[in-house]
């Protein structure tokens, strides 16, 4: 790892034995940094990069790392944004120059932010119409209520539309500023190598101010029905606090989560869909942020079903809390962990993300090998606490999506 004089950071990793290099320029803060008449801005600006610099078109860009086999992407989350390539170790410059180039050197042309308005508006639409991604957008809204973190990343049809050059310009200057850069690579290439390009082409940035500090948010229980008569499933997002990201007990948490509902496996999956045939889709998953965290489960299933899920799921919660783990149990959640994380970590562009998730949550590198031994450390004990410490009823937010009719649930349903 370098530090540059204006404070951005540079990591790689090397892996002499690939052909490939990963290289992704990170903004350490995405979403849940705008305010409430800025949602969706964020992304926004990922899109408009992509749109045409000082010296290329926005055909340029596209062919440019094209025509060498290449990939380019970018993607926004709540907490940051991250633009990336993946090329052969031979073309590392001409890629790194297109990615600083689109990322220092947007045009942001007026006629250019009017026509993405559209794409971005149509992309609100696209998502409207999923339901499983509705639910989970009505799931985060009341779950982080009155936060950033539980707007929708794409932003709402009103705030795209209201967005100009000069807010978008405003808020581009105040957050892509070296400290809060982070640019990573992993692959067929030298530390000296990625040091002198980024060098190049990012050394001359004036350095700005501190990255802004977060709010934490505040965790709402809030039971929420939304009736949606076009479809023909019921669609339910349950979910809890949990630890923060960095918090000590979070590979607690990961073995609780892949146990509960990470697999064919899991206690959901076997039970609600295996034995009761009550779903077809239906998993849990874990969203830990810098300072708060969640643990939702998702389901999809008929109306008349939806009272037997939830009757299922809170007994995993039931049962999570009043009877220990069982070793064999234990054993299957952590090798399930440890060969998700190693398979998963095979790759230049993951091992590329990794690096800079790690520096940017941690501000330190952890092995393979101490993530192994933090999944090993993790006792019966360890799962017990935390199902007991964040499932009852009074921290459990539910949403029901759907042709609902008279369907209720009250506090009182979510007994566990």
């Amino acid at each position: 790892m370098t530090t540059l004089s204006n404070g951005v950071r540079v990591i790689s990793e090397t892996m002499s034995h690939v052909r490939s290099v990963s290289v992704g320029v990170w903004i350490g803060s995405g979403s849940r940094r705008e305010a409430p008449q800025q949602t969706g801005i964020s992304h926004f600006i990922e899109h408009m990069l992509f749109k045409g610099t000082t010296s290329r078109s926005a055909e340029d860009i596209a062919r440019s790392v094209d025509s060498i086999g290449g990939n380019l992407d970018a993607y926004t989350a709540k907490e940051l944004v991250c633009f990336n390539t993946k090329v052969l170790d031979q073309h590392l410059s001409l890629a790194f120059d297109v990615l600083a180039d689109l990322v220092l050197h947007p045009r942001f042309d007026e006629e250019d932010i009017e026509k993405e308005k559209g794409v971005v508006l149509e992309e609100i639409k696209m998502e409207a119409d999923s339901p499983d991604y509705l639910v989970h957008e009505i799931f985060s809204s009341n779950f982080w209520k009155d936060h950033s973190l539980g707007k929708p990343i794409l932003g709402t049809m009103e705030t795209v539309k209201a967005l100009d050059h000069a807010a978008i310009q405003s808020y581009y200057r105040a957050v892509y500023a070296p400290a809060n850069l982070v640019i990573t690579a992993a692959g067929n290439l030298t530390h000296d190598r990625l040091v002198a390009l980024v060098s190049q082409h990012f050394e001359s940035i004036a350095p700005g101010g501190p990255a802004v500090e977060d709010s934490a948010p505040t965790t709402h229980a809030r039971i929420s029905l939304r009736n949606k008569k076009a479809l023909e499933q019921v669609h339910l997002c349950l979910g809890v606090p949990s630890y923060p990201l960095p918090h000590r007990q979070r590979f607690a948490c990961y073995v609780l989560n892949t146990l509960l509902g990470g697999g064919m496996s899991s206690r959901l999956f076997q039970n609600i869909r295996e034995r009761q045939g009550l779903a077809y889709a239906v998993f849990s998953e874990l969203s830990p942020y810098r300072d708060t965290g969640c643990l939702s489960i998702y389901a999809g299933t008929s109306l008349a079903s939806t009272p037997k899920v939830v009757a299922a799921i809170l007994k995993e919660f039931r049962d999570l809390k009043e009877q220990p783990l069982a070793e064999e149990e234990l054993r299957r959640a952590k090798d399930h962990l440890k060969g998700s994380l190693m398979l998963g970590l095979e790759s230049t562009s993951s091992r590329m993300a990794n690096l800079a998730r790690q520096e940017m949550y941690f501000g330190q590198f952890f092995s393979l090998d101490e993530l192994v031994e933090s999944i090993e450390a993790v006792s019966a004990g360890d799962v017990q606490s935390i199902a007991k410490t964040f499932f009852n009823p009074g921290q459990i937010a539910v949403t029901v999506l759907g042709k609902l009719e008279k369907f209720k649930l009250e506090r009182e349903d979510l007994a566990c």
